[in-house]
């Protein structure tokens, strides 16, 4: 562990529902620190937690036990607004499903953020249309999400999670939806704009590519983390 300052820390984090044949525990006992600028790669089975594990960090969802610290807040002790507050200015996502507004063009997209945060028009447009192009996309400003490919649909939703130079970059199986090339050209961007912004990466996936561009790599086992 580097001296940088710690953005994100969870401790003793449990998760446990309720089901027809009784309690499930979906994570046990997880404890562990990010520091600013790390790239983390969460990796493990499919049902080993890992998407739970980072909804949780992010705050979209709450922990049965335990607590997580998201640049330096106890989520536990902020309500739903606030978790969302303090995501809008400092965390970006990048979903597997992209999750992009359909009616909204790719420039409308990334600017939303942005709008969101109270920023002018004429701003959110201008940094959309940077980030935009740093992506590649400046000749699909305004094309909607029917019209753009799988990999430009990724793109955008880069474009997007970086456009408010979050300090944390959450991102849940960001090549799951591409192909082999796509899914190059997205591990290269996300790296990129990484360096570019410094922010945190913390990431889920399955591809052993972008686990292995990661610094770290925390592995699930069943809901548990397995030593370092």
């Amino acid at each position: 562990m580097s001296n940088q300052s710690v953005v994100l820390h969870a401790q003793q984090l449990g998760k446990a529902v309720q089901t027809s044949d009784g309690p499930l525990t979906i994570l046990h006992d997880i404890s562990f620190s990010v520091c600013a600028g790390e790239s983390v790669a969460i990796v493990g089975a499919s049902g080993s937690g890992k998407s739970t594990l980072l909804s949780i960090l992010a705050g979209l969802d709450t922990p049965s036990s335990g607590l997580v610290e998201l640049v330096g807040e106890n989520l536990a002790q902020l309500n739903e607004d606030g978790r969302a507050q303090l995501r809008g200015k400092h965390v970006g996502f990048v979903f597997q499903s992209f999750q992009l507004i359909p009616h909204l063009s790719a420039l409308e997209n990334v600017m939303l953020p942005l709008e969101l945060r109270g920023v002018s028009l004429h701003e959110a447009r201008e940094q959309a249309c940077y980030w935009l192009d740093k992506v590649g996309l400046s000749a699909r400003l305004n094309h909607f999400q029917k019209t753009l490919s799988g990999g430009e649909q990724q793109r955008v939703a880069l474009a997007r999670a970086f456009v408010g130079k979050p300090a944390i970059l959450f991102a849940d199986e960001p090549t799951g939806s591409l192909d082999q090339a796509s899914g190059g050209k997205v591990i290269d961007l996300l790296f990129d704009l990484n360096q570019a912004n410094g922010s945190t990466l913390i990431l889920v996936t399955h591809d052993a590519v972008l686990a292995g561009r990661c610094a770290r790599q925390l592995h699930l086992q069943g809901g548990a983390l397995l030593a370092e």
